[in-house]
């Protein structure tokens, strides 16, 4: 009986859309984290009669008889919808206001955020929580009065007895042609694919890229109602399904029966 397997794939399809809604919700505290979001497309069809077939008596028809095999298991992509921009007077965090990403650098090379929480490490660097170094290098001298990053991605250190603000370089931001193609690899990076088009880096504000807010940082886009009224139609999809391989299995049981 074919429902039997093709309900199986609407049970495993709908499991898949609440892993991806699961991740959602645990990030939904995550700075600068985009949500990703789930499309499913249906599977190849068994052609039982086209139309236009001829029958045996000689005729044509113009109906089909045709029957699904299912769902294909789901596929995602990245929703970049701006994130809520939360003020932390920190002076080392900044907040991305439009389209591009922080560059970093990784032991396996460069990798890209949205996550603006910036420290200054052992050696003066401006670097992630995790360590990673912003590219282009910002170096803070320890004995700053003050720290400010401009809009444009320029960074400002008033030192003692200078009376003007010492430049010490500009943070770019990184454009994607498609920037939902990126791959996520954890720790609020993301790397690029062979979809996402080459990394481009610019002045924020210039070109179309977002720019910075100093003292800030961007929350995660995920909405919570949203995602729970996902659940509930993934969970009422998922019983639905269990239902159709329950009653295919009672037929199954009556046709086994009339031997009897």
């Amino acid at each position: 009986m074919r429902a039997l397997q093709t309900a199986a794939t609407g049970m495993v399809a709908n499991q898949f859309h609440l892993d991806v809604i699961a991740n959602n919700l645990a990030n939904v505290n995550t700075s600068g984290f985009k949500r990703s979001a789930v499309s499913f497309s249906d599977l190849l069809y068994q052609n039982l009669r086209s139309p236009g077939a001829t029958v045996p008596s000689g005729s044509t028809v113009p109906t089909m008889s045709q029957v699904g095999l299912g769902v294909a298991p789901g596929v995602t992509h990245l929703l970049f919808t701006q994130g809520t921009i939360l003020n932390t007077g920190n002076d080392t965090d900044v907040a991305i206001q439009g389209d591009g990403f922080l560059k970093v650098l990784t032991p396996n090379g460069a990798a890209y955020t949205r996550h603006g929480r910036l420290v200054i490490d052992s050696t003066s660097k401006l670097v992630t929580p995790d360590g990673y170094p912003l590219e282009p290098e910002i170096i803070v001298p320890k004995e700053r009065i003050s720290l400010s990053i401009g809009a444009d991605g320029t960074v400002l250190v008033q030192l003692p007895n200078q009376t003007n603000a010492q430049e010490l370089g500009k943070i770019t931001l990184t454009r994607f042609l498609d920037p939902a193609s990126l791959l996520k690899i954890g720790g609020n990076l993301y790397i690029p694919s062979a979809a996402s088009g080459d990394p481009t880096d610019e002045t924020p504000g210039v070109n179309g890229t977002g720019t910075l807010l100093h003292k800030a940082l961007e929350q995660s886009n995920v909405e919570v109602v949203e995602e729970l009224i996902q659940m509930i139609t993934v969970q009422r999809a998922y019983e639905t399904n269990s239902k159709v391989i329950q009653t295919s299995d009672e037929m199954l049981q009556q046709a086994n029966n009339i031997k009897r």
